[in-house]
């Protein structure tokens, strides 16, 4: 009996103790797998936004490094040697120019120019005082109205009918199709060329339609006065048309030509001569600098006078072939020809037109003193 409790307990405790152990060895469930971020769709707006972001940024990034690239190209290109070189030359140069002015520099110390160029520079100089005397007289033909006598006047009249006709135009043109009335469009004011002899032609055309106006039924041919008049005025018509034919010449042939001068030949001869003083004050400032130079630069100093003075002497030849050239231009004689031959012509068909007329009116004048001596 002991025998078989002691089998029974045995196979319950093996029992027990393999399921236990069955127990320890089986896993725990796992808890559930929380989904990856990275597995996550984001909403379509916010890949939207993120896209145009980053293109955004490459761009910006993109131009910075082109801009970079150009600055950094540009600065590679300068000559910095070169560059201070200038710098130098030039405050050394302002500085000789200032000492030369406050008396400061013995007479001896500046170079001498040749004679020559002296001469030619006064030339020069005379030369362009002679133009700029004549063109600032002349320029008064570029305006048709140097010589009219009510031109302020009229310009205000013309100036009223004008912005009358343009308020009209702009209702016409604007009110069509409303219920609005629609006034009718007013014809433009006339252009009248604003000249002397313009203003004397319609002076005289005006005086002659009033004159005319209030003779009686009986005056007819005898009324001299409307007669003389009116001659006058077709006199002044001729004159009119001459005047403004004389003006165009004179812009074409002689104002045109005549500035271009001055503007292109002298300048250029000037400016040459400019380049001439910097060049000799860059020398004289070289000059002082290798006298002032101590041993260790006094080789340094004779290559700068050296070459400061090639540069005088080859910019000194340039400045006088330059103004022998504007001296011996016969351009300035050539437009002042064109500008007496326009003048000429003028004055010709002016005084062909009113001998005309005054032999005419002369004749009037003559019949009507008679008439007016004779006994009543």
């Amino acid at each position: 009996m002991s025998g078989i409790s002691l089998n029974f307990d045995f196979t319950h405790t093996h029992t027990a103790t393999t399921a236990s152990s069955t127990e320890e060895r089986s896993p725990s469930p796992s808890p559930p797998t929380p989904p990856s971020p990275s597995t996550t769709t984001p909403p379509a707006s916010t890949s939207t936004a993120s896209t145009t972001a980053n293109v955004a940024f490459q761009q910006v990034k993109r131009t910075a490094m082109e801009g970079w690239n150009k600055l950094s190209s540009s600065l590679n290109n300068i000559n910095f040697a070169q560059a201070g070189t200038k710098i130098t030359k030039g405050f050394s140069s302002s500085v000789q120019a200032t000492r030369e002015r406050l008396g400061q520099v013995s007479p001896d110390e500046i170079t001498e120019l040749p004679q020559e160029y002296k001469d030619l520079e006064a030339r020069v100089d005379a030369l362009r005082a002679a133009h700029l005397s004549l063109l600032k007289i002349t320029k008064v033909y570029e305006s048709e109205t140097y010589d009219y006598p009510v031109q302020i006047q009229e310009s205000i009249s013309e100036l009223s009918s004008s912005i009358g006709y343009n308020i009209s135009s702009f209702a016409a043109s604007n009110l069509k199709g409303t219920n609005l009335p629609v006034a009718a469009p007013s014809a433009p004011p006339p252009s009248q060329h604003k000249t002397l002899p313009h203003a004397l032609t319609r002076a005289a055309h005006s005086a002659a339609n009033a004159v005319a106006s209030t003779a009686g039924p009986t005056v007819g041919d005898a009324d001299k006065l409307g007669k003389a008049l009116g001659l006058y005025a077709s006199g002044w018509d001729k004159v009119s048309a001459a005047r403004l034919d004389q003006d165009a010449s004179v812009q074409e042939n002689f104002l045109h030509p005549w500035q271009t001068t001055l503007n292109a030949s002298i300048a250029v001869a000037i400016k040459a001569r400019q380049a001439v003083r910097v060049s000799r004050l860059e020398l004289d400032a070289a000059k002082q600098s290798l006298k002032n130079a101590n041993p260790t630069k006094q080789e340094h100093a004779r290559l700068e006078v050296e070459n400061a003075e090639d540069d005088l002497v080859q910019k000194t030849e340039v400045a006088i072939t330059l103004m022998k050239t504007v001296l011996e231009n016969p351009e300035p004689i050539k437009n002042l020809n064109e500008l007496v031959k326009a003048q000429l012509m003028y004055f010709s068909i002016a005084a062909e037109a009113l001998s005309s007329v005054q032999g005419e009116i002369e004749e009037l004048s003559v019949a009507a003193e008679g008439e007016y001596s004779l006994p009543k």
